[in-house]
């Protein structure tokens, strides 16, 4: 669930009752320094998970699978 509140003299206003002793997150718009990937492949980390057809063995058989080839065994 999302919930969209407002910050008046630094207390958060929810437009909805939420029980005492409820755990919430909260995450301010935009990425902080810290929270943005680095790296010459950091631009990949919003691909992460993306893809959930893969079979179970995918990792073994990349070559298999990207290019059509079956790998050979030495």
């Amino acid at each position: 669930m999302s919930i969209t509140a407002i910050v008046e003299n630094d207390t958060i206003k929810l437009p909805m009752h939420v029980p005492n002793g409820t755990r919430v997150e909260i995450t301010l718009p935009g990425e902080s320094p810290a929270e943005k990937p680095r790296g010459a492949l950091a631009w990949m980390s919003k691909f992460v998970g993306s893809i959930d057809t893969l079979p179970p063995d995918a990792a073994e058989r990349h070559t298999e699978l990207a290019h059509g080839k079956k790998r050979q065994l030495s």
